[in-house]
């Protein structure tokens, strides 16, 4: 009877060492937030690896080729830091781009040259300008200091990359996103899925001047200052 007590008491023993060490691993875990930016910057790391590679197999333009190798190397590193953050965290990550992100690799793999270049930029550019505003939402909201600190060594990244591709979108003539990385909420895809050749997607500030003012029917000469003082007879 005594050995059946004493197991007993060993067993309940166990039980209370055990329950703290549980807690403890229920509150290490993850916020939603938390979880969700780690896949997603993970898909992004994917995506611009791929991504770098098709630039330096089927760019033509040297800068292209170069920002290409470049965000392969530093795209790499993050989703190194990444994984170990994920793999203490017990964050599942998933193993390919999202399916839009396929679709933009699939289209740039049917292009070459200048147009291969300018689809590039496009899609690059629309990329960073989300995975920035992602990264930004998860310093201002995550919950995991860990999580937290990944967001922060990855936005100055992001942010050099996106620089450097506003510059060489200028000197290609592609359209750059009129959404600022800061400010809320861009059509994410939607510079991403205009057609890469589609400049004639406009500034969203062009055109708006062009439209008449809607009472004059005569086109009026943009140059003309002359108009007449109304008084005048």
């Amino acid at each position: 009877m005594l050995g059946i007590k004493r197991l007993g008491l060993l067993a309940a023993m166990v039980v209370v060492g055990l329950a703290p060490a549980a807690a403890a691993q229920a509150a290490a875990q993850p916020s939603t937030q938390d979880t969700q930016y780690l896949q997603a910057l993970h898909q992004v790391n994917l995506f611009e690896i791929t991504s770098g590679n098709l630039a330096q197999q089927k760019g033509q333009n040297a800068q292209v080729k170069d920002l290409g190798k470049q965000f392969v190397t530093d795209h790499t590193q993050l989703d190194q830091t990444v994984k170990s953050t994920a793999q203490q965290l017990n964050v599942q990550l998933p193993n390919n781009p999202t399916a839009d992100q396929q679709k933009v690799l699939d289209h740039l793999n049917t292009l070459s040259g200048a147009a291969f270049d300018k689809a590039w930029v496009t899609a690059e550019l629309a990329g960073h300008v989300q995975a920035i505003q992602a990264t930004q939402t998860e310093i201002s909201q995550g919950s995991e200091q860990s999580v937290i600190t990944v967001a922060q060594d990855a936005l100055p990244v992001l942010q050099a990359h996106l620089d450097a591709l506003t510059a060489l979108a200028q000197t290609l003539g592609v359209p750059v996103p009129q959404t600022s990385a800061s400010s809320g909420t861009p059509s994410p895809g939607g510079s991403a899925t205009t057609g890469p050749g589609g400049t004639e997607s406009p500034a969203p500030g062009g055109t708006s001047t062009e439209t008449p003012a809607p009472g004059t029917t005569e086109t009026p000469a943009p140059g003309t200052t002359e108009t007449p003082a109304p008084g005048t007879s």
